[in-house]
Protein backbone atom coordinates (compact mmCIF):
# COMPACT_ATOMS: atom_id res chain seq x y z
CA UNK A 1 0.00 0.00 0.00
CA UNK A 2 1.31 3.62 -0.87
CA UNK A 3 2.34 5.40 1.89
CA UNK A 4 0.69 9.24 1.14
CA UNK A 5 1.44 10.49 3.72
CA UNK A 6 5.05 10.82 2.60
CA UNK A 7 3.58 13.50 0.00
CA UNK A 8 4.78 15.69 2.82
CA UNK A 9 9.03 15.05 1.51
CA UNK A 10 7.59 17.08 -1.02
CA UNK A 11 9.56 20.62 -1.06
CA UNK A 12 7.23 22.69 -2.41
CA UNK A 13 4.20 21.09 -0.08
CA UNK A 14 6.62 21.95 3.35
CA UNK A 15 7.05 25.39 1.81
CA UNK A 16 3.77 26.46 1.55
CA UNK A 17 2.87 24.23 5.23
CA UNK A 18 5.79 26.60 6.98
CA UNK A 19 4.62 30.20 4.92
CA UNK A 20 1.04 29.80 4.79
CA UNK A 21 -1.49 26.97 6.32
CA UNK A 22 0.85 26.28 9.82
CA UNK A 23 0.99 30.31 10.21
CA UNK A 24 -2.87 30.45 9.81
CA UNK A 25 -4.01 27.17 11.65
CA UNK A 26 -7.35 28.47 13.76
CA UNK A 27 -6.62 28.86 17.59
CA UNK A 28 -2.66 27.88 17.31
CA UNK A 29 -2.02 30.03 20.38
CA UNK A 30 -4.61 29.08 22.44
CA UNK A 31 -3.48 25.49 21.85
CA UNK A 32 0.36 26.16 23.29
CA UNK A 33 -0.95 27.44 25.66
CA UNK A 34 -3.17 24.93 26.75
CA UNK A 35 -0.07 22.53 25.93
CA UNK A 36 2.16 24.11 28.45
CA UNK A 37 -0.58 24.59 31.14
CA UNK A 38 -0.64 21.08 31.39
CA UNK A 39 2.83 20.68 30.96
CA UNK A 40 3.66 23.10 33.90
CA UNK A 41 0.68 21.61 36.13
CA UNK A 42 2.28 18.19 35.82
CA UNK A 43 6.12 19.29 36.91
CA UNK A 44 7.64 21.98 38.33
CA UNK A 45 10.63 21.27 35.48
CA UNK A 46 11.46 19.90 32.22
CA UNK A 47 14.86 18.45 31.69
CA UNK A 48 14.24 16.18 28.50
CA UNK A 49 11.26 16.01 26.21
CA UNK A 50 10.81 15.14 22.51
CA UNK A 51 8.91 16.46 19.67
CA UNK A 52 7.27 13.83 17.12
CA UNK A 53 6.43 14.52 13.88
CA UNK A 54 8.24 18.30 14.75
CA UNK A 55 7.46 19.99 11.32
CA UNK A 56 8.97 23.52 11.99
CA UNK A 57 9.54 23.21 15.72
CA UNK A 58 6.57 25.59 17.34
CA UNK A 59 5.85 23.45 19.95
CA UNK A 60 9.72 22.40 20.69
CA UNK A 61 10.38 26.78 20.46
CA UNK A 62 7.41 27.04 23.46
CA UNK A 63 9.14 24.00 25.80
CA UNK A 64 12.56 25.43 25.30
CA UNK A 65 11.62 29.20 26.02
CA UNK A 66 9.73 28.06 29.12
CA UNK A 67 12.19 25.83 30.60
CA UNK A 68 15.66 26.79 30.36
CA UNK A 69 17.28 24.08 31.51
CA UNK A 70 15.26 21.65 28.95
CA UNK A 71 16.59 19.44 26.23
CA UNK A 72 14.75 18.34 23.42
CA UNK A 73 14.93 15.73 20.53
CA UNK A 74 13.02 17.11 17.52
CA UNK A 75 12.12 13.72 15.18
CA UNK A 76 10.78 14.22 11.81
CA UNK A 77 11.16 12.23 8.69
CA UNK A 78 11.10 15.10 6.18
CA UNK A 79 14.69 17.30 5.89
CA UNK A 80 13.34 20.41 5.02
CA UNK A 81 11.20 20.00 8.16
CA UNK A 82 14.21 19.51 10.24
CA UNK A 83 16.33 22.30 8.27
CA UNK A 84 13.69 24.93 8.84
CA UNK A 85 13.30 24.30 12.87
CA UNK A 86 17.33 24.53 12.99
CA UNK A 87 16.68 28.28 11.51
CA UNK A 88 13.72 28.83 14.15
CA UNK A 89 15.45 27.15 16.88
CA UNK A 90 18.99 28.68 16.48
CA UNK A 91 19.48 30.19 20.17
CA UNK A 92 18.84 26.56 21.63
CA UNK A 93 20.89 25.07 18.88
CA UNK A 94 23.15 23.78 22.03
CA UNK A 95 20.19 22.08 23.75
CA UNK A 96 18.68 20.17 20.97
CA UNK A 97 19.34 17.06 18.96
CA UNK A 98 17.66 16.74 15.41
CA UNK A 99 16.91 13.37 14.33
CA UNK A 100 15.43 12.79 10.81
CA UNK A 101 13.72 9.30 10.93
CA UNK A 102 10.48 8.09 10.03
CA UNK A 103 8.58 6.99 13.19
CA UNK A 104 5.90 4.53 11.02
CA UNK A 105 8.89 2.42 11.46
CA UNK A 106 8.79 1.23 14.89
CA UNK A 107 12.92 1.41 15.32
CA UNK A 108 12.05 5.26 15.95
CA UNK A 109 12.21 4.20 19.47
CA UNK A 110 15.92 3.25 18.83
CA UNK A 111 17.08 6.20 17.64
CA UNK A 112 15.63 8.50 20.50
CA UNK A 113 16.61 5.89 23.17
CA UNK A 114 20.03 7.48 24.66
CA UNK A 115 17.91 10.43 26.19
CA UNK A 116 15.21 8.42 27.45
CA UNK A 117 13.54 8.46 29.41
CA UNK A 118 11.20 11.73 28.70
CA UNK A 119 9.40 14.06 31.09
CA UNK A 120 7.31 15.14 28.24
CA UNK A 121 6.56 14.25 24.48
CA UNK A 122 4.84 16.28 22.61
CA UNK A 123 3.61 15.47 18.51
CA UNK A 124 1.75 18.34 16.64
CA UNK A 125 -0.75 17.11 13.72
CA UNK A 126 1.39 14.53 12.22
CA UNK A 127 0.09 11.05 14.47
CA UNK A 128 -3.26 11.69 12.14
CA UNK A 129 -1.31 10.36 9.12
CA UNK A 130 -0.61 6.68 10.44
CA UNK A 131 -3.19 4.39 9.99
CA UNK A 132 -4.71 3.59 13.12
CA UNK A 133 -3.61 0.50 14.48
CA UNK A 134 0.02 2.09 13.85
CA UNK A 135 -1.18 4.68 15.88
CA UNK A 136 -2.40 2.67 18.85
CA UNK A 137 1.57 1.29 18.59
CA UNK A 138 2.55 4.74 18.40
CA UNK A 139 1.13 5.38 21.59
CA UNK A 140 2.36 2.50 23.13
CA UNK A 141 5.45 2.87 22.46
CA UNK A 142 5.42 6.99 24.18
CA UNK A 143 3.68 5.65 27.39
CA UNK A 144 6.93 2.99 27.25
CA UNK A 145 9.25 6.34 26.69
CA UNK A 146 7.79 8.47 29.52
CA UNK A 147 9.44 8.93 32.72
CA UNK A 148 6.91 7.47 35.68
CA UNK A 149 4.88 10.60 36.09
CA UNK A 150 5.75 11.99 33.00
CA UNK A 151 3.16 13.50 30.27
CA UNK A 152 2.14 13.37 26.58
CA UNK A 153 0.30 15.77 24.19
CA UNK A 154 -0.76 15.65 21.00
CA UNK A 155 -1.63 18.25 19.19
CA UNK A 156 -4.02 16.99 16.36
CA UNK A 157 -6.75 16.91 13.52
CA UNK A 158 -8.96 14.85 14.51
CA UNK A 159 -12.41 13.22 12.61
CA UNK A 160 -15.77 15.12 12.79
CA UNK A 161 -18.67 13.13 14.36
CA UNK A 162 -20.43 13.97 10.97
CA UNK A 163 -19.69 14.93 7.17
CA UNK A 164 -21.74 18.30 8.60
CA UNK A 165 -19.70 18.98 11.20
CA UNK A 166 -16.75 18.26 8.97
CA UNK A 167 -17.78 20.89 6.62
CA UNK A 168 -17.86 23.73 9.06
CA UNK A 169 -14.49 22.31 10.19
CA UNK A 170 -13.50 23.50 6.66
CA UNK A 171 -15.77 26.66 6.27
CA UNK A 172 -13.87 27.51 9.80
CA UNK A 173 -10.28 26.50 8.65
CA UNK A 174 -10.81 28.26 5.22
CA UNK A 175 -11.99 31.96 6.94
CA UNK A 176 -9.42 31.97 9.47
CA UNK A 177 -6.84 31.51 6.21
CA UNK A 178 -8.69 34.24 4.25
CA UNK A 179 -7.78 36.22 7.47
CA UNK A 180 -4.39 35.39 7.53
CA UNK A 181 -3.82 36.46 3.81
CA UNK A 182 -6.00 39.52 4.44
CA UNK A 183 -3.28 40.89 7.02
CA UNK A 184 -0.49 39.81 4.33
CA UNK A 185 -1.79 41.99 2.44
CA UNK A 186 -1.68 38.94 -0.17
CA UNK A 187 -5.29 40.30 -2.41
CA UNK A 188 -6.33 35.99 -2.62
CA UNK A 189 -10.13 35.82 -2.53
CA UNK A 190 -11.94 33.46 -0.04
CA UNK A 191 -12.76 31.66 -3.16
CA UNK A 192 -9.12 31.48 -4.04
CA UNK A 193 -8.50 29.80 -0.75
CA UNK A 194 -11.18 27.39 -0.50
CA UNK A 195 -10.14 26.33 -4.17
CA UNK A 196 -6.90 25.65 -2.86
CA UNK A 197 -7.88 23.92 0.24
CA UNK A 198 -9.97 21.80 -1.25
CA UNK A 199 -7.61 20.73 -3.63
CA UNK A 200 -4.32 20.21 -1.38
CA UNK A 201 -2.48 17.56 -2.33
CA UNK A 202 -1.83 16.96 1.24
CA UNK A 203 -5.74 15.81 2.23
CA UNK A 204 -5.41 12.10 0.98
CA UNK A 205 -2.35 11.72 3.46
CA UNK A 206 -4.76 12.12 6.50
CA UNK A 207 -6.13 9.30 8.59
CA UNK A 208 -8.07 10.94 10.82
CA UNK A 209 -9.59 8.99 14.25
CA UNK A 210 -12.55 10.35 16.75
CA UNK A 211 -10.79 11.98 19.67
CA UNK A 212 -13.19 9.87 22.09
CA UNK A 213 -11.55 6.62 20.12
CA UNK A 214 -7.83 7.87 21.05
CA UNK A 215 -8.14 8.65 24.09
CA UNK A 216 -9.71 5.51 24.74
CA UNK A 217 -6.47 3.60 23.21
CA UNK A 218 -4.46 6.06 25.98
CA UNK A 219 -6.72 4.54 28.55
CA UNK A 220 -5.98 1.04 27.46
CA UNK A 221 -2.28 1.34 27.44
CA UNK A 222 -1.97 2.38 30.73
CA UNK A 223 -2.37 6.56 30.85
CA UNK A 224 -4.09 7.93 33.45
CA UNK A 225 -5.75 11.99 33.85
CA UNK A 226 -6.73 11.07 29.68
CA UNK A 227 -9.05 13.54 28.26
CA UNK A 228 -9.06 15.63 25.34
CA UNK A 229 -8.28 18.94 27.01
CA UNK A 230 -8.97 21.26 24.16
CA UNK A 231 -11.48 21.07 21.03
CA UNK A 232 -12.50 23.08 18.16
CA UNK A 233 -14.07 21.30 15.78
CA UNK A 234 -11.16 18.83 14.47
CA UNK A 235 -8.68 20.80 16.01
CA UNK A 236 -7.79 19.24 19.62
CA UNK A 237 -5.32 18.75 22.25
CA UNK A 238 -5.48 15.53 24.21
CA UNK A 239 -3.17 13.42 25.87
CA UNK A 240 -2.95 12.16 29.40
CA UNK A 241 -0.03 11.01 32.43
CA UNK A 242 2.20 8.03 33.01
CA UNK A 243 1.37 6.60 36.44
CA UNK A 244 4.05 7.43 38.87
CA UNK A 245 2.08 9.98 40.92
CA UNK A 246 2.05 11.23 44.56
CA UNK A 247 -2.17 11.24 45.99
CA UNK A 248 -3.78 14.32 43.48
CA UNK A 249 -5.37 17.10 45.57
CA UNK A 250 -7.86 20.16 43.69
CA UNK A 251 -4.76 21.86 43.14
CA UNK A 252 -3.22 19.31 40.81
CA UNK A 253 -0.01 16.74 41.43
CA UNK A 254 3.12 16.70 40.80
CA UNK A 255 5.40 13.40 39.77
CA UNK A 256 7.15 11.71 42.36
Amino acid sequence: MENKYLVWKTPDLVKNYLSGNRAAFPCALDQIAVMLKLVEENSNQVNRFIDIGCGDGILSAAILEKYPHSRGVLLDFAEDMLKAAAEKLQNYADRIDFINFDYSDMNWVNQVNYLAPFDVIVSGFSIHHQPDARKKEIYGEIYDLLTPGGIFINVEHVLSKTKWIGNVHNEYFIDSLFEYEKRKGSGKTRDEIATGFDKRIDNEANILAPVEDQCSWLRDIGFKDVDCYFKVLELAVFGGRKDGFKNDHCGGSKPM
